[in-house]
C-alpha cells in the first residue's frame, strides 16, 4: 500500500507561522510521490519526458517523508513533518464508486474446479460465517459478479436453446417420416451419443491416483466426476452432437421404411439385417469424416487458437464414436421390437401376417369355387 498522507496545515500552528497554504504542500507531495513532468530530453528523433520524483527507498520510508524539505514564501526551508501530520495506514490506493456508493472489489481465479461450483461454495461460506453471524458491518452489502455470471447465463441460454432444438428435430422427423414412433426411434441415438461423450470426458479429466489417496473406495466415483468441469464449449458440443447423431438414425429408419414400401420387403428380421448392412458404409463414412476433421482440435488443446474448440471436439468425437458403434446394434433391435406399428401405419404387413392373410384368401377361394 502507498503511504496515506494526512495534512492538517490549516489547523497546525507551524503551518500558519511559516505561511504555507495546503495547496503548496499538496503540490510538493504530488511531485515527490507521483512525479511531475519538468522537461523533455531529445535524443535524435525521439523525445523522452523528464519526470522528477523520489526514489523507491525514499517513498517507502516514513521518516524520509517527514524530513522532506518545503520552501516557504520567505525562502526558508522547513520539514514536512513540522507543518503536517504524516502517517502510514494500510488501505486502498484508490476508492472506486458505483451508483453513488463506494465499492470494494475482491477478485480471484479458479483452477481444477468448475467456476460456478466455486462461487457457490464462496456464497455458502460468506452467508454462514459473515452474514448469518452478524459480522457484516452496517451499510455494507455483498454482490457476486464476473465471468461466472456470464457463464451461468450462457448455460441457461444453451439449456433453453438445446431443449428447443430437440423439440424442433422431433417435429421435423415426424413430418419427414410420417410417424411419431419412427421419430422417437431415430432420436434414440441421442442418449447413445451422450454415453460416449461422458466416458471420454471422464478419461480426459482423469484426476490422477493421488486424488484418491485417503478417500473411501465408494467415494472414488464422486471424486472422479468432480474432477470433470463443463464449460460453455462442452455444452455447445452436446447440442451440435444432437444433430449429427440424429442423421445416423434417419439413414437407418428411413431405409427400413423404403425397403418395405418400394422394394417389396416385409417386416422381418431379414429386412432389418439387409437394411442395416446397406446403411453400414454410409453411416461409417459420415461419422469417420467428422471424427477425422476434429482430431487436430482434440489433440491441440494447449495450442493458441485451439483451446476454445478443444472441449467441443472432445465431446463430439466421443459421442460420434459411441453412437456409430451402438447404432448398428440398438437401432435394429428397437425397430424389430417396436417397428411393427410403423409398418402397419404404412400399410406394410409383416411376414407372419402376410402368410396368415394368404391362407385366409386360399380358404375363401375354395368356398367360392363351384362344386
Amino acid at each position: 500500500m502507498e503511504p496515506l498522507v494526512r495534512q492538517q496545515v490549516g489547523h497546525h500552528p507551524a503551518g500558519q507561522r511559516y505561511g504555507l497554504p495546503p495547496a503548496d504542500v499538496a503540490e510538493a507531495l504530488e511531485t515527490a510521490f507521483q512525479g511531475r513532468l519538468v522537461s523533455q530530453v531529445l535524443e535524435g528523433q525521439r523525445t523522452f519526458d523528464l519526470v522528477v520524483w523520489f526514489d523507491e527507498s525514499s517513498r517507502d520510508n516514513i521518516e524520509t517523508i517527514r524530513d522532506t524539505l518545503l520552501s516557504t514564501p520567505s525562502g526558508a526551508k522547513v520539514k514536512l513533518g513540522t507543518v503536517a501530520n504524516v502517517e502510514t495506514h494500510q488501505g486502498p490506493n484508490t476508492i472506486n464508486r458505483e451508483n453513488v456508493m463506494r465499492r470494494i472489489v475482491v477478485q480471484c481465479n479458479t483452477a481444477d474446479r468448475d467456476l460456478v461450483s466455486v462461487v457457490q461454495d464462496i456464497q455458502a461460506s460468506i452467508r454462514e460465517d459473515i452474514i448469518e453471524s452478524g459480522k457484516l458491518p452496517r451499510g455494507y452489502f455483498i454482490e457476486y459478479g464476473g465471468q461466472f455470471e456470464a457463464q451461468r447465463d450462457a448455460n441457461l441460454r444453451l439449456l433453453v436453446l438445446g431443449s428447443a432444438s430437440i423439440a424442433g428435430i422431433f417435429l421435423l422427423l415426424f413430418k419427414c417420416l410420417g410417424s411419431w414412433r419412427a421419430a422417437l426411434q431415430v432420436m434414440v441415438n441421442i442418449p447413445l451419443a451422450a454415453i460416449g461423450s461422458v466416458v471420454i470426458l471422464l478419461l480426459v479429466n482423469w484426476p490422477g491416483f493421488a486424488a484418491f489417496a485417503g478417500v473411501s473406495p465408494w467415494q472414488w466415483p464422486r471424486v472422479w466426476v468432480e474432477a470433470t468441469t463443463l464449460s460453455v464449449a462442452h455444452w455447445v458440443g452436446f447440442i451440435t452432437l444432437i444433430g449429427i447423431v440424429t442423421r445416423n438414425g434417419i439413414m437407418m429408419i428411413s431405409h427400413y421404411m423404403h425397403l418395405m414400401q418400394f422394394e417389396g420387403e416385409r417386416f422381418s428380421q431379414e429386412m432389418i439385417i439387409r437394411g442395416s448392412l446397406e446403411r453400414l458404409a454410409p453411416v461409417l463414412m459420415t461419422a469417420l469424416t467428422a471424427i477425422i476433421g476434429l482430431v487436430p482440435l482434440a489433440l491441440g488443446g494447449s495450442q493458441t487458437g485451439k483451446e476454445i474448440l478443444h472441449p467441443l471436439a472432445i465431446v463430439v468425437i466421443g459421442g460420434l464414436t459411441s453412437a456409430t458403434l451402438l447404432d448398428q446394434i440398438v437401432t435394429p433391435a428397437i425397430f424389430w421390437r417396436f417397428g411393427r406399428k410403423i409398418a402397419e401405419e404404412h400399410g406394410v404387413a409383416d411376414v407372419e401376417t402376410a402368410i396368415e392373410q394368404s391362407r385366409v384368401h386360399q380358404i375363401a377361394e375354395q368356398f367360392d369355387s363351384p362344386a
